[in-house]
């Protein structure tokens, strides 16, 4: 009788992080993630303040904040479209170093010119997504760290906490006028301590790359790899499908963003500021919780499934939302989408990492992230024309119904690419 296989021996201290079957090379990586969603959350609720505390003016902040989410978009796009010419980790490295440039160059300048440089070839991004040139090479490799329902969980443990340290950044964001109030500090200066630290943020990221080992398989970046990292070649036709099929969920999402929808709540049953505050936070909780019940569904029924048939219930309750006749009804189907809504984030991103090749892993990641950004960016403006017509119910309407017809269609386009490993 043969004995059993020894049982690895437990994780200690972060290592719990991963999941069983994930390589240790993804725990620097999901570390990095936390910094950099804290930094984020408080910078794009401190960015505007700044800027007007320096003499800019609203025309001009807006012109800043377009700047960075431009900025980043052409980083990240350059990254996927020729980035795989360097090393991978070095790309890391240099984009740490890059995130600490920008901090101190915003603390340290007060003119528009200069800082319209800074956010344009910079790493701050003022919207609630991480389009950056962190995600292409963080996904392709936590991609290489896990293998298939390993995968998923390792990149619901990403979603998850990037979404957590974000809520606590965007708490960080109260720092500055604390300091005011409880010191002599003038308010620009204390928010410019804030860029201070996002600064140093980039500083520990930097650090925790420098630490980062080889990826499981000798696929490292930086030695001779197996699998070098490579343009889009033999995948092209199912990213562009599948970038194309993101930008309308995203578009649609965009209709309905946390601003809008507690707007939404206001003017349709009078709402107060401090019960959407309330509501948003069970309704974040929802969300980061469906994320960890992601890779356990995933395993049951497959990523493309997890990916459409949550999230088709989810619009159909945004729906009836829409049209419910009372704030309770409304309340509890925003609840259930919320609980349903978020599983496609890790099961999406997972499949995008399965379904290309290992080589074209940072190329895809790119090229399926920026188009999805960008369409985000346009639709809250389509929205807010339409509650400021009256029609304050149309952009809920909509968001469901063009996100029902995502979902069919990507079920449609994709169900014969679905994953042996699902």
């Amino acid at each position: 009788m043969s004995a059993a296989p020894p049982s690895p021996p437990p994780r200690a201290g972060l290592a719990r992080l991963l999941p069983a079957g994930a390589g240790a090379d993804a725990l620097p990586l999901l570390a990095a993630r936390g910094l950099r969603a804290f930094g984020d959350g408080y910078m794009a609720v401190l960015l505007p303040a700044y800027l007007l505390s320096i003499g800019l003016g609203t025309l001009e902040v807006g012109i800043v904040s377009t700047a960075t989410m431009l900025g980043s978009a052409l980083a990240t796009l350059a990254v996927g479209a020729w980035g795989y010419r360097f090393a991978g980790a070095r790309l890391l490295r240099g984009a740490a170093v890059l995130m600490a440039a920008t901090g101190l160059g915003f603390a340290g300048l007060s003119s528009f010119w200069p800082l319209l440089v800074v956010a344009l070839v910079g790493t701050l991004n003022p919207s609630s997504g991480d389009v950056s040139v962190f995600l292409p090479l963080e996904h392709a490799r936590l991609a290489a760290a896990a293998q298939g329902h390993a995968r998923t969980a390792l990149f619901a443990r990403y979603s998850l906490l990037g979404a957590l340290c974000a809520a606590m950044g965007a708490l960080a964001a109260a720092v500055p006028d604390w300091l005011v109030r409880h010191s002599d500090v003038a308010r620009p200066d204390a928010l410019r301590g804030m860029f201070v630290l996002y600064a140093a943020i980039g500083l520990a990221v930097f650090w925790l790359y420098r630490n980062l080992p080889a990826p499981a398989g000798a696929n490292n970046a930086d030695s001779a790899p197996a699998a070098p990292p490579a343009p889009l070649g033999p995948s092209r036709r199912v990213v562009v499908r599948l970038a194309a099929l993101f930008s309308v969920d995203s578009f649609a999402g965009g209709l309905t963003v946390n601003a809008l929808m507690s707007l939404w709540l206001l003017e349709r049953f009078g709402f107060s500021l401090t019960q959407a505050g309330v509501f948003f936070f069970w309704t974040g909780l929802l969300g980061a919780a469906s994320q960890l019940a992601a890779p356990v569904v995933a395993q049951r029924i497959g990523l493309l499934n997890t990916m459409v048939f949550t999230h088709l219930p989810a619009n159909v309750c945004l729906v009836l939302a829409a049209l419910a006749p009372s704030l309770p009804v409304a309340l509890g189907l925003l609840m259930v989408r919320s609980a349903l809504s978020s599983m496609d984030v890790p099961t999406r991103t997972a499949y995008v990492m399965a379904v290309v090749t290992p080589a074209e892993r940072s190329a895809a990641a790119s090229f399926t992230a920026v188009p999805r950004s960008l369409a985000a960016a346009i639709s809250p403006t389509l929205s807010g024309a339409l509650f400021a017509a009256g029609w304050i119910s149309l952009p809920l309407i909509a968001c469901g119904l063009l996100k029902i017809c995502y979902d069919l269609a990507l079920w449609r386009a994709m169900r014969r690419d679905r994953l042996d490993e699902e």
